[in-house]
């Protein structure tokens, strides 16, 4: 795969600007990954929105089952799901209009990348957030 991700100023900018990440995947345990880089942006100031339909709450923020259930605007949804269902969280990305579609360590998808391309949207994919923030400060 030949993507490439915004610079790291580009992310500072982005990470600096942003207030709300909706966290698709997210984990109401502790111990999960997706949980611990959660909790230390929220740590950082982030409202942390927890998009995943198992659970009832993460982080003390209740759970919504999708990101369409999310009521007002996103700037990053950080995405902690298998590469194979980043197409389909990129389509409702775009419905909801948010900025930036963050795919986290490990994952990437051509597809996503193609349907994203001519949205004017940010794509950033197999980067952790929580280590480009502390990059970045």
């Amino acid at each position: 795969m030949t993507f490439t991700n915004p610079s790291r100023e580009t992310i500072g900018e982005i990470l600096k600007n942003s207030k709300r990440i909706a966290v698709v995947g997210l984990s109401d345990n502790p111990e999960r990954t997706s949980y611990m880089v959660s909790e230390a942006m929220q740590r950082e100031g982030y409202e942390i929105i927890p998009v995943n339909p198992y659970i009832s709450e993460a982080l003390g923020v209740k759970a919504v089952s999708s990101l369409k259930e999310i009521e007002g605007h996103i700037d990053i949804v950080n995405v902690f799901r298998r590469s194979e269902y980043l197409v389909d969280i990129a389509k409702d990305f775009l419905e909801i209009d948010a900025d930036v579609y963050w795919a986290q360590l490990g994952l990437e998808n051509e597809k996503v990348e193609s349907l994203l391309k001519s949205s004017g949207r940010i794509l950033i994919m197999n980067r952790c957030i929580k280590v480009e923030h502390a990059l970045t400060k």
